[in-house]
């Protein structure tokens, strides 16, 4: 969610035999993921965004060094989930959830057609990105990684940044720095062969002790349930069997981490299928592949788990699942507290101490104006509910 320029800085209220094939685990991302000069120009990967926003994604995250594609998506993901028409509690509008008192500053019309609609991703997704340009200028002479940096200002305002000559010590500004670019990650594109997962190993054990289980929808293996799944269910259990939570639905649990190409595949790695091969929003249905073009998975009412074939037409890709993937993936669901937009009730900070590390906050946290004796916040304020399509599997 946009911010609200002040005299002072910013003041922020954002919302905005298988098993023997994997053998290495990934390391874990230490501190806050950096890159020399910035994102610079990181690509989106094949499939990673819908299609229709995927060439202003593209042509807007390279308005200045400190963005990219790939970050700009996901900070267009944490903020609406690609929903342009969404409008938040407080009134944040649109796929980058600009309040209506703030969009007029930052308003582009990046179609040319004479009109600057916050609901117009062609409109909007630009202004994202010229707000967050902007936002990286007016730190400019603050030490470290300058996109971090940014990050840091968009969600605890310029004033904390300068302030602290880097990223705050607070809790959540911490954790968005970490997601924001976790999230980057899965949605660029992969340039050189992404490690295998130790971690696979435990979940596909899981998966494999199923097999022969009837399909539920909306089954989660629950003893209510008769130990049975629907397929996001199946491998929502399986990965949280070696310590990682997915989110419930398919199409969610897409970003858990980055997406390997289809001759890259190893075991472990998620498999998904979409009605539309140019959205992944219309993601219907996953499995978890174990080689040779098999995956296990729950097909549908009436069947069993079992293993079946990846290659099909409605194949759109594969997620390597990560733990930071996975945990910088914003919260959806019932319950749910949509993002706050700028100009909405603050909240106040929690500062890490300086003997202890800080638990992580909840994916997709509030931001807010700090106080100069940072509290505890609040509230917290995540992305909005999903929409009617996103059911289980």
């Amino acid at each position: 969610m946009r911010k609200v320029w002040l005299a002072g800085g910013l003041v922020s209220a954002t919302p905005f035999a298988l098993l023997g094939l994997v053998a290495l685990g990934i390391g874990a991302l230490s501190g806050f993921p950096s890159a020399p000069g910035g994102s610079g120009a990181v690509a989106l990967a094949p499939g990673a965004v819908p299609a229709a926003y995927q060439p202003a994604i593209e042509r807007w995250g390279r308005l200045c060094p400190d963005i990219s594609p790939a970050l700009l998506a996901a900070q267009l993901y944490q903020e609406s989930g690609f929903d342009p028409k969404v409008v938040s509690p407080v009134g944040a509008q649109g796929i980058a959830q600009f309040m209506p008192g703030t969009w007029p500053q930052w308003s582009t019309d990046g179609d040319g057609d004479g009109r600057r609609d916050p609901f117009d991703p062609d409109d909007a997704i630009p202004s994202a990105a010229k707000y967050d340009c902007a936002l990286s200028r007016s730190i400019a002479s603050v030490p470290g990684d300058r996109t971090n940096n940014m990050l840091a200002a968009y969600n605890a305002g310029a004033y904390r940044v300068m302030q602290y000559k880097g990223i705050p010590p607070y809790t959540e500004t911490r954790n968005y720095v970490k997601n924001i670019r976790s999230l980057e990650q899965s949605f660029g594109a992969v340039k050189t062969a992404l490690p295998p997962s130790v971690l696979a190993v435990g979940a596909i054990e899981f998966a494999q002790s199923k097999l022969g289980t009837p399909y539920l929808w909306g089954g989660e293996g629950t003893a209510a349930q008769g130990g049975r799944f629907d397929c996001s269910g199946l491998t929502q259990a399986a990965y949280e069997k070696v310590g990682i939570k997915l989110p419930r639905v398919a199409n969610d649990q897409w970003n858990a981490g980055r997406h390997p190409v289809r001759a890259e595949l190893l075991p472990g790695d998620l498999v998904f299928f979409a009605n539309d091969l140019r959205d992944p929003r219309s993601i219907h249905h996953v499995g978890i592949y174990v080689g040779g073009g098999t995956m296990i998975h729950a097909p549908y009412t009436g069947e069993v788990i079992r293993f079946g074939k990846i290659d099909k037409p409605d194949y759109i890709g594969a997620t390597r699942v990560t733990p930071e993937g996975a945990e910088a993936l914003p919260v959806r669901g019932p319950g749910a507290v949509p993002p706050a937009g700028a100009g909405a009730p603050q909240t106040v900070f929690t500062e890490v101490s300086a003997s202890s590390s800080a638990a992580p906050a909840t994916p997709g946290a509030p931001s807010a104006a700090a106080s100069a004796t940072p509290a505890t916040p609040a509230a917290t304020r995540r992305p909005p509910p999903p929409r009617a399509d996103r059911t289980p599997r």
